[in-house]
């Protein structure tokens, strides 16, 4: 089921468990304006080169559209529908006054140089410069794009509308970027994995941890889980996997993966297929990597307890479906709370640009952890009205929360 598919799978079954009014349902299903633009740039040969770039914006009830722009080769519309749409619900579970919003431009990062991303960056911003804003659209970074992608959408936009450093989250520091924003969305998958363990009476030091991904978000879960205490027993990236039953040394083979572009070859522990770390007997599996990669074809081999969705939309529907993990008692922690830790810091971000004032560190850690907490006990407050899992009762309260503010400001059935 591509991502489309499967995220609207789920505001329907939420939507039926509200008793949304139909109308207003597929109000909120609707996105706000999708914008596909070309960019046509000169590359560094002197040759004329031309990309597709999208921007979905999907819902401003709640505040300005928030969400990431990526570079990949297959970025396309329902791609970048699906994650639009699942930002609107992931910034009301999170209660930040965002809608959702998502972006790309279907290119190869890698076979781009500095200066011809910058060009593209640069012509991107251009043709969609009117359509954004610091209390309309707020970029930030996603998949192929980094601090440095935002620090040129900044410049550009700024030449348009002067200096205005909250028109996109995810800068480098020397530019109005937060401190802890790197760290933020694996700090807030470890404050979920506390919160949820907490209701089963565990904690992270008893347990024993699978990572599918080491990129960005995985790297950091892994780097705190260990740091709490916990044992990490297998890791996969793109490069391979690697796994130790005793437990990997994190800041070891953070290192090697740096050095190696990779975890392969890492002398710590020993080669395993890339597929089998989800399959590999830990406790908590964290899928941080790609979508649909937990289906029905695997979803009975799974053998952890806990599965944390750091990645958007890992678990395909078909394996909730036919209740696969349900019935294994498999507890799934969804993506649009699990991963909602560097939405939430960017929205700190935003907040200490617009007030001129910057926060320390500790600070930043300290209100991120509070939302993690009031966000989780505010997901299971619905799972307890709704009787419903994990999942539905995050949709039902991000829709719920999205439906109440349209309502208010003056939709009319």
């Amino acid at each position: 089921m591509n991502a489309l598919a499967a995220t609207s799978r789920n505001f329907k079954q939420a939507a039926k468990l509200l008793g949304l009014d139909s109308k207003l349902e597929r109000s909120l299903l609707i996105p706000f304006r999708e914008i596909k633009v070309e960019c046509t740039i000169p590359k560094d040969d002197g040759t004329l080169a031309s990309f597709v770039g999208f921007r979905v914006q999907h819902d401003n009830a709640r505040g300005p559209m928030k969400g990431g722009i990526r570079y990949h080769p297959e970025v396309d519309p329902d791609e970048v529908n699906a994650l639009a749409q699942l930002m609107t619900w992931k910034t009301a579970v999170a209660n930040i006054p965002y809608g959702g919003a998502k972006g790309g431009i279907g290119c190869a990062p890698e076979q781009l140089s500095v200066s011809e991303l910058e060009r593209l960056t640069r012509v991107f911003t251009q043709k969609i410069h009117d359509l954004i804003g610091i209390h309309t659209d707020v970029p930030a970074p996603d998949m192929g794009t980094n601090p440095q992608t935002m620090a040129w959408i900044l410049d550009e936009y700024s030449k348009f509308h002067g200096y205005s450093p909250a028109v996109v989250t995810g800068k480098p520091i020397d530019l109005g970027g937060s401190l802890g924003r790197d760290a933020a969305t694996g700090r807030g998958v470890l404050f979920a994995i506390q919160a949820l363990l907490e209701e089963y009476g565990k904690s992270i030091s008893d347990q024993r941890f699978a990572i599918q991904g080491f990129g960005n978000v995985g790297s950091w879960a892994a780097q705190l889980i260990s740091e709490a205490g916990g044992k990490v027993v297998a890791v996969s990236d793109v490069s391979g996997a690697v796994k130790n039953d005793s437990g990997l040394d994190i800041q070891k083979l953070l290192k090697h993966s740096l050095e190696s572009r990779g975890v392969k070859g890492f002398s710590g522990g020993h080669a395993l297929n890339q597929n089998s770390v989800l399959i590999e007997d830990c406790d908590v599996l964290i899928p941080a990597a790609l979508g649909g990669v937990i289906n029905r074809e695997n979803a009975n081999d799974i053998r952890a307890k806990f599965i944390i969705e750091a990645a958007n939309h890992p678990t395909d529907p078909e394996a909730d479906e036919f209740q696969i993990l349900s019935k294994k008692g498999v507890i799934i922690l969804p993506d649009i709370f699990a991963n909602s830790g560097g939405v939430t810091v960017s929205y700190f971000e935003w907040v200490q640009n617009i007030q001129g004032f910057m926060w320390d560190e500790e600070k930043v850690n300290s209100e991120l952890k509070n939302y993690m907490i009031k966000g989780f006990k505010d997901v299971k407050d619905m799972c307890k009205t709704h009787n419903c899992d994990l999942r539905m009762g995050a949709f039902t309260l991000g829709i719920n929360r999205v439906a109440r503010a349209t309502v208010l400001r003056g939709w009319e059935a």
